[in-house]
């Protein structure tokens, strides 16, 4: 139940975020957001990261609705038992149905953060999301899903005789 709360408050932080972009920012013009390091610019996207598959929209949303309803149910089926794991597919929850909404209804996905101090694709929360839950998830299964979930026991054909 947490853990449906928590992405349903990112998803409403990344829409909020989007739709203050669309209403204050001019396409493709931006204002300084933190000095020298981020600026708020407001460009679409209908394609996934840094742009590929562009104009592929629709293809995108499916994929996107896809693995929104696999990661709902990894949740809902306890995949991970462990909160930080759980916490890692709530994430990838998050930003997948974040960028799903847009898709779906927009056409297009709305990015805003620009990073000033090197060249790199505009993001936005869901994008955020998707990344950090993504990395999370991975160093979770590789280093800490064995020592952090419960161990099942053993069933000993024996036992199932008596």
């Amino acid at each position: 139940m947490i853990y449906g709360l928590i992405a349903a408050a990112l998803i409403a932080v990344d829409q909020l975020v989007k739709y203050l972009v669309m209403t204050s920012i001019p396409l493709g013009e931006h204002i300084p957001f933190i000095p020298y390091i981020l600026d708020l610019t407001y460009v679409t996207n209908t394609g996934a990261a840094f742009s590929i598959f562009s104009g592929h929209t629709w293809a995108l949303a499916l994929v996107s609705l896809v693995m929104s309803v696999v990661l709902a149910l990894a949740l809902w089926k306890g995949l991970f038992k462990h909160p930080l794991g759980k916490l890692t597919l709530t994430l990838l929850l998050a930003g997948a149905v974040g960028n799903f909404i847009d898709r779906a209804f927009r056409g297009f996905v709305v990015d805003m953060f620009n990073v000033l101090f090197m060249r790199f694709a505009v993001f936005n929360v869901a994008d955020i999301c998707v990344v950090v839950g993504g990395i999370a998830a991975g160093l979770y299964y590789l280093f800490l899903m064995d020592k952090l979930e419960p161990k099942e026991e053993p069933h000993d054909e024996a036992d199932a005789d008596r």
